[in-house]
């Protein structure tokens, strides 16, 4: 079938941006949230940037009501709603909201009752499972994985991820539409991590180990990483970045479920850094301190 529109759930970190570039893509997009602030602060985000993406389009040379009257086109296709039953016209809902699998068991329940009996539910999970939310929703057959990363409107990959259940022809579909946002997907088994976290993250905890054991320093392994592998941010800088929290949330998960997998370990630096309140670059302090988007 056709996908023509689409349904966010959440406009959060991750909410906003997938609700925008999927507008972008051409899409007539339902944004919803349960707060009416949250769904505010979201539609404030996107319309920020959206600004940007305007201001950087003429500065390239386009003609600035060309350029205006495309962003006008994008924000004309999202609909802030705060109404789950608005998603029963939706031919494809992603779902994208706290990082807790039973409130996303919760949610998926839900929309296996509230969707059409053709849509398509996906998942922007990061870590668990996208089975255990797939047999939640009571249609395991048309649930899937497609993982966005941050910050959504710059990164280019999104992970399509399959189950054992996927019925045949959707990871085509998702891959269509991951393209058409101007994204360039992957398909990949429902794994831990799927391909990207299941390297990332434990390699962020051996960068986490190595300061744990006074081995080097935090800025000697960001370097030694950054100029010894070509990577552009080093592995602590890009914890702070994405969140201790998250990493930590991650790595406890993995050690629960996969006990006897030695790659999988939490070390106590990262625990601590969380129980004392510093995520990173969202509170402004880390492992770095943090000016906004950038180490202070």
């Amino acid at each position: 079938m056709a996908i023509e529109t689409i349904g966010v759930v959440g406009c959060g970190l991750m909410g906003h941006g997938i609700v925008q570039v999927a507008a972008q893509g051409g899409y007539a997009v339902i944004a919803v949230e349960t707060d009416a602030r949250a769904l505010e602060a979201g539609m404030q985000r996107i319309e920020k940037s959206l600004a940007t993406l305007e201001r950087k389009s003429v500065e390239k040379g386009t003609d600035p009501d060309t350029a205006h009257k495309k962003t006008g086109e994008t924000r004309a296709r999202i609909r802030p709603s705060l109404e789950p039953a608005s998603l029963s016209e939706c031919d494809l809902v992603i779902e994208a909201i706290v990082e807790d699998l039973a409130i996303k068991k919760e949610l998926f329940a839900l929309l296996g009752q509230t969707c059409g009996k053709n849509a398509i539910l996906a998942t922007n999970t990061s870590s668990f499972p996208v089975t255990d939310l797939a047999r939640a929703s009571g249609r395991p057959g048309r649930t899937l994985g497609l993982h966005f990363f941050n910050p959504v409107q710059i990164m280019k990959l999104v992970e399509v991820v399959q189950t054992g259940e996927t019925a045949p022809g959707l990871v085509d579909e998702l891959r269509t539409f991951a393209r058409t946002c101007g994204k360039t997907p992957i398909t990949c088994k429902d794994t831990p991590g799927f391909v990207v976290n299941r390297l990332l993250v434990p390699f962020l905890a051996q960068a986490l180990l190595l300061l744990e054991r006074g081995d080097a320093s935090q800025e000697d392994i960001d370097t030694a990483m950054q100029l010894g592998c070509g990577h552009p941010m080093g592995p602590i800088t890009l914890a702070d970045y994405v969140g201790l929290d998250t990493s930590l949330a991650i790595l406890e998960g993995w050690v629960t479920r996969f006990p006897d997998e030695p790659d999988f370990r939490v070390p106590e630096i990262l625990r601590r850094k969380v129980s004392d309140g510093h995520l990173g670059r969202k509170t402004g302090q880390g492992f770095y301190p943090w000016d906004g988007d950038k180490k202070a």
